[in-house]
């Protein structure tokens, strides 16, 4: 689909990544709608790219139907919202889980919904993009909520995907690995070996992009390293599990877990 003159409705606009995908789009000619809870955020790179701003929380029912009636006049959605930093096993709350549920599983699919519906009513063409994560394919310990909302993300986009097989409406998803700079492994400062690699911000952009232009069902970010561990866990978890183990696994992700 092209991006030129396509109008979008990005959310999760306020965080770094979706800053870098903002701006991208914006190069090409997209017209933004950006969504987000930072309203500072927002409205500086909205004056930045000339782009609409809707301040909105996903975990709140009145803002997220606002969005989902703001994503009928769009040509392509692109769900980029989403929160990480489980709580300790023992610290866990119903609240929380209903939280990280809705953000970064129940909104999207709720928008996506939506948004191929009224395009399938309305004969016209479009495209939801994703952003998932290399965690969607390969559980890990200490993010247990993330590795769920995660997987789910990545069943439901592919199987929407299938869905809208032959009609004027794509679906993909972009599964980013280890993100410097933003997003939210550089914000949780996780210590990890020195040997793993990583993409910038702009490389998750660029999956966007193509996964737009190309109408591409599953894009990944991440060196051909982690692409080929996350392949492991996926097949292979029992094993995958052991080898976090040697690594350290637990002791690295154990610094991210939020107390309540």
């Amino acid at each position: 689909m092209q991006i030129s003159r396509s109008k979008i409705l990005l959310t999760g606009a306020s965080g770094g990544l979706g800053q870098a995908i903002a701006r991208d789009l914006s190069r090409r000619g997209a017209a933004l709608t950006l969504t987000g809870r930072n309203t500072a955020q927002l409205e500086s790179l909205g004056a930045e790219i000339g782009a609409e701003v809707i301040v909105a929380d996903l975990a709140k029912t009145a803002d997220l139907k606002r969005l989902i009636k703001a994503g009928t006049n769009a040509d392509i959605l692109i769900c980029n919202a989403g929160t990480g930093g489980d709580y300790t096993l023992g610290e866990e709350t119903a609240q929380h889980i209903d939280q990280m549920m809705t953000v970064n599983l129940g909104a999207p699919m709720q928008m996506a919904t939506a948004f191929a519906q009224h395009k399938l009513e309305t004969g016209t063409s479009g495209h939801i993009v994703f952003v998932g994560s290399l965690s969607g394919l390969a559980a890990s310990p200490n993010t247990r909520l993330y590795n769920a909302t995660k997987f789910g993300l990545r069943g439901f986009a592919l199987s929407l995907r299938q869905d809208l097989e032959g009609t004027a409406v794509g679906a993909s998803i972009v599964e980013p690995g280890f993100i410097r700079d933003a997003g939210m492994f550089a914000a949780s400062d996780l210590d990890v070996p020195g040997f793993v690699r990583t993409k910038a911000p702009e490389d998750v952009a660029a999956g966007v992009v193509s996964a737009i232009e190309r109408d591409r069902g599953e894009v990944f970010v991440a060196p051909i390293e982690l692409r080929l561990s996350a392949t492991l866990a996926s097949v292979a978890p029992a094993l995958s599990a052991r080898v976090m183990r040697m690594a350290g696994a637990s002791d690295i992700t154990a610094k991210n877990s939020h107390p309540s």
